[in-house]
């Protein structure tokens, strides 16, 4: 896949970014760089090689999840201007 401006442009309109059109004659090389770099990685043989998702030996240690309430309800809605049977009032903003 090439990588010219009007890609460029593309993906900064999908990402919402607002791109000049000379940082898009700047974008698009680079941006062809990091998929050849992908390319190349893709040719690398990897046979016999174990899948790896830690690169550390470590084991984490885990804890049981207990599940709360955390018991600090009444601190938030102390700061609240007004509460009623434990929840938050608000003005209504939609008819």
């Amino acid at each position: 896949m090439s990588i010219d401006k009007t890609t460029v442009s593309k993906i900064a309109s999908l990402a919402r970014i607002k791109v000049t059109d000379q940082d898009l004659d700047y974008y698009a090389p680079q941006l062809q760089n990091i998929l050849d770099w992908a390319d190349q990685l893709q040719e690398v043989d990897t046979t016999g090689v174990e899948p790896l998702a830690n690169v550390s030996e470590i084991a984490l240690t885990l804890r049981e999840d207990k599940v709360t309430d955390g018991n600090i309800q009444p601190a938030i809605l102390k700061n609240a201007p007004e509460s009623v049977e434990g929840f938050f009032v608000v003005t209504k903003i939609v008819e």
